[in-house]
């Protein structure tokens, strides 16, 4: 093979983005990682050079453009203000193309398509919906090349006291999109990377010579800090289906979960019954978990593997307490022997010595969870790969039989908005068309489960949603939109159990999907069922789904809250302790004027309380000394609902 040239150097965002309109002729198509392996700065660079010139058209080709939230206003902006700036830092390079696009002031010579949005985030932003892709991530490769991507901008890691470069956070995709590319026997893009000194070094499969890339830009600091992402609290409903989804876990097996509040609960969960059965299973019989005295759901004996798209906060939670320590090798015949228990010693050694026991495809959590990886012991930090997203989303990458003896027990973790009662899945889009995210990995690992032995798709959803002070149902008869079909139905876990749905008559489905329904809604769901024929007319739910109800659920996980077994923030917090309070305080707030009327009942209940006798969140939110009728009436707000949320 010819030796690449070496690459050339740069420390100037602007002779970087210079030097990359004099190599390419026309149109720029430029590809970008998702998340936090986006070059912010760089891109920033190119676009203010190019947003003025029509001559110069800019196509980009990304996912997940993370942008912080908008601090708002009244209460919220007082709350939200001084902690975005101390979260994001008050230098952190907001991406201008999302600037341009939540406002519909693309210019027409520039195009942004994206794979996955940030949920939520571009919902009102027609020029990001109408060029929205929807891809399986494992297809994104063969997408960009089908593009003509002819440039690759990226964020990396320099090596310690080395040389060499790592793609760290970023590994999903640009390999694999290198190699479509030369497939098609198209001309290699131009690759720029942006060196980040606060972007962890991972080693191993991540790391690549600089003549990798064709230039190399290290601008000078002061450095941004990266994206962080603000932990979530955990409510009651979300502890219960992370606790009842943990009970599907089995020993020795293979984990991927997603991220949010849901994930960070089932990772509570597994590390609970990893260092503390007892109280694991009392959170267990609180639920009426019918698992509550399995013997299978002892502490890890074996540990489990991690196999996931993301590698994330709740991984680090779940490495730090020993539940993911299995090691996997990439040798078949060693991993076939020991599965079946026949491994020798040398098998054992060679395990032990060069095993990994976490892979993903990329990675995004807190500024903790980045100190994490930066300080990993070196036995730790052998022991996570970061792998092509074809090796991690899918059995077919050329390893087929090597991944199967590697995914034993499998288990993969995912969050839906909302479910039918026959068991397709809404996870990425609304039914008028609007994407709310991506498919991202889902069908990918839905797909997987069915084509693995003793495998199995979960998918967790909340089972009902509040919205303009109105509460609805996330099961529902029909929705106008799926992301997962209802003949690929496996597993779902809402806050009232487990319905395993997988291979079941249309029948058996819809009852069990009724069984973990809200039972505010169980009734026009049944009807709608008995109506289309798919349910008897003498069809009865059991006496104990009845019980499905949110005060039902507060009622039996109080003591649990109480004593700290289920905290608000069960991986960490990015808030302070007062924060918290006010959060949580907030939150109450929002739920209660949420609708016109809402907000009416609410302040006139609030006027005649008087001040929060709680100075320190009244200082917080610089209400200590409201002046002028606004900052009173947000003054009683805020001491109403920090009453109604105090303990």
């Amino acid at each position: 093979m010819p030796t690449r040239p070496e690459p050339v150097q740069f420390d100037s965002l602007d002779d970087a983005t210079e030097w990359l309109l004099t190599k390419t002729d026309g149109a720029l198509r430029v590809a970008a990682p998702l998340g936090l392996g986006k070059p912010h700065r760089l891109l920033n660079t190119l676009y203010g050079r190019v947003e003025s010139d029509p001559a110069r058209p800019l196509h980009l080709y990304t996912a997940l453009s993370l942008d912080p939230p908008a601090a708002g206003n009244g209460l919220q902006a007082r709350f939200l203000g001084p902690f975005l700036e101390r979260h994001f830092g008050d230098d952190f390079p907001r991406l201008a193309y999302v600037r341009a696009l939540k406002r519909g002031a693309l210019p027409a010579h520039i195009e942004v398509e994206e794979f996955y949005l940030q949920s939520g985030a571009l919902l009102g932003a027609p020029q990001a919906q109408q060029r929205y892709a929807s891809l399986n991530y494992t297809h994104v490769a063969r997408a960009l090349a089908d593009r003509g991507v002819n440039a690759v901008l990226q964020k990396v890691a320099r090596e310690p006291g080395g040389t060499r470069l790592s793609l760290s956070c970023n590994t999903d995709l640009t390999f694999d999109t290198l190699d479509a590319i030369a497939e098609r026997d198209l001309p290699r893009p131009i690759l720029i990377a942006e060196v980040d000194p606060e972007l962890p070094w991972i080693g191993g499969t991540a790391s690549v010579d600089p003549d990798f890339f064709d230039a190399v830009l290290t601008p000078p600091g002061p450095h941004p800090k990266l994206f962080g992402l603000p932990r979530e609290p955990v409510t009651d409903a979300d502890y219960a289906i992370g606790f009842h989804a943990s009970t599907l876990v089995l020993d020795g097996g293979t984990l991927q979960i997603g991220i949010g509040a849901l994930a960070d609960a089932l990772c509570h969960a597994l590390a609970l019954r990893h260092t503390d059965n007892d109280t694991y299973r009392r959170v267990l019989r609180a639920l009426a978990s019918p698992h509550a005295e399995d013997p299978t759901l002892a502490p890890f004996a074996e540990g489990l593997y991690g196999c996931t798209e993301m590698i994330n906060e709740g991984f680090k939670r779940l490495v730090e307490v020993g539940v993911v320590r299995r090691k996997v090798v990439d040798d078949a015949e060693v991993m076939a022997r020991v599965n079946a228990g026949t491994a020798t010693d040398d098998d054992l050694a060679t395990v032990e010595r060069d095993g990994e026991f976490l892979h993903g495809a990329f990675y995004l959590g807190s500024p903790e969870f980045y100190d994490w990886l930066r300080t990993l012991p070196d036995g730790d930090r052998r022991g996570i790969g970061m792998k092509r997203v074809s090796e991690v989303n899918e059995l077919y990458g050329g390893s087929e039989t090597l991944e199967r003896l590697q995914r034993r027990h499998a288990r993969f973790f995912n969050t839906a908005m909302m479910a039918t009662a026959l068991g397709a899945a809404v996870s990425d889009a609304l039914d008028d068309g609007r994407v709310v995210s991506g498919v991202g990995g889902q069908y990918n690992f839905v797909a997987m489960a069915h084509a693995l032995p003793q495998a199995h798709s979960v998918l967790m959803l909340r089972s009902v949603r509040g919205t303009g002070g109105k509460t609805t149902s996330n099961v529902l008869w029909n929705y106008g939109h799926t992301t997962i079909p209802r003949h690929l139905r496996d597993v779902y876990v809402t806050e009232y159990g487990v319905a395993d749905v997988r291979g079941r008559t249309d029948e058996d489905c819809v009852a069990a999907m009724a069984g973990v329904t809200d039972a505010r809604f169980q009734a026009a769901l049944v009807e709608a069922a008995e109506r289309s024929g798919k349910l008897p007319p003498d069809f009865a739910l059991p006496a104990r789904a009845t019980g499905n109800t949110p005060d039902g659920l507060r009622s039996a996980l109080a003591p649990l809250r109480h004593d700290g077994t289920l905290p608000d923030y069960p991986l960490g917090s990015d808030f302070t302790a007062v924060e918290q309070r006010l959060a949580k305080a907030l939150g109450w707030l929002k739920g209660r004027t949420a609708g016109r009327a809402g907000r009416l009942r609410t302040v006139l209940r609030a006027l005649p309380g008087g001040a929060t006798d709680d100075h320190e969140a009244a200082e917080r939110m610089s209400l200590r000394s409201p002046t002028g009728l606004g900052e009173i009436v947000e003054s009683r707000l805020l001491a109403l609902a920090l009453r109604e949320t105090r303990g």
